[in-house]
């Protein structure tokens, strides 16, 4: 099992900058931050954006990955945003996860669109299929109904190398069937919340449901499971991970149990969302984590 760290991109970088040291020295395996232009968890928040913020953690970490978590069509286009990913894992030593998504409909209202959800998740569909395009390939040409690009040169290319085994790996954050079919497509790994129920047990329930249909997803494409990891935001669960170690173990072993190969927590904040302590955080990283590897 392999553990991540989100850290919310609220903070000014004179109080984010330690935090993202410590992700890395506390021994976890990956780093994320949301990436939105308001996220609807915290909209009176202060917020700064995602992909300067991890630029910036790139340059005071060395080892641990860094991820949007996750980056949508709500803002971004592919050909700009193909060039912020080359950016990012170069500046990174080729420590970028690409954390991709349908959106938010926060996101989506204030950036003055009013798309309906089946429009969204084709423009996603869109978005992914160009998106791995400039990350593969050189002189691309696309005209889609969403999209369009025009002899887009993508060099320097995909720093990891010149196939699609070394682009910059896609995680695709998927629930429906479509998004789901997407990552088995397009991924090199799958991101779930799981859904919104009241129960911690309707909630790993819904989880369990939803590796299935990954499993059916794979046999369908003729995959091997091994090829794609599996992202599970364990926060998503109406209990916070965090609330405390024998928590925090509980969903691990849970998530262990369901084939997932990684898990994500968030950073505890001293109020709702994520409400939790440090000394949690300490303890799990003390305790638990040595334990679950």
């Amino acid at each position: 099992m392999r553990f991540g760290l989100t850290i919310l991109p609220e903070h000014p970088w004179s109080v984010a900058e330690p935090m993202w040291r410590e992700a890395e020295q506390m021994g976890f395996d990956h780093a994320w931050t949301f990436d939105h232009v308001t996220w609807g968890g915290l909209p009176e928040s202060p917020w700064f954006g995602a992909v300067p913020t991890l630029a910036a953690a790139a340059a005071v970490t060395r080892r641990i990955g860094l991820g949007t978590f996750v980056s949508s069509p709500n803002n971004h286009h592919p050909v700009q945003f193909m060039r912020e990913v080359l950016a990012l894992d170069d500046i990174s030593g080729g420590r970028f996860l690409l954390g991709i998504g349908a959106g938010g409909d926060v996101d989506s209202r204030i950036m003055g669109e009013d798309l309906p959800l089946r429009d969204r998740t084709a423009r996603f569909h869109e978005f992914t299929a160009l998106l791995d395009r400039l990350l593969t390939e050189d002189h691309v040409d696309a005209d889609g109904r969403f999209y369009g690009a025009r002899d887009v040169r993508t060099l320097p290319g995909p720093v990891r190398g010149g196939d699609t085994g070394n682009r910059v790996p896609l995680v695709v954050a998927a629930n429906g069937p479509k998004a789901i079919r997407l990552a088995v497509e397009r991924g090199d790994g799958w991101m779930t919340y799981g859904g919104n129920v009241d129960t911690d047990d309707e909630w790993w329930t819904l989880v369990a449901t939803l590796c299935g249909r990954v499993d059916e997803a794979l046999a369908g494409a003729g995959r091997d499971p091994a090829d794609l990891d599996r992202y599970l935001n364990i926060d998503s669960a109406p209990t916070f991970a965090l609330s405390s170690a024998a928590c925090f173990e509980d969903a691990v072993g849970r998530a262990a149990e369901l084939g997932f190969t990684d898990v994500i927590t968030h950073w505890p904040r001293p109020s709702e969302p994520f409400r939790g302590t440090r000394d949690v955080l300490d303890e799990v990283v003390a305790d638990v984590l040595p334990q679950m590897r």
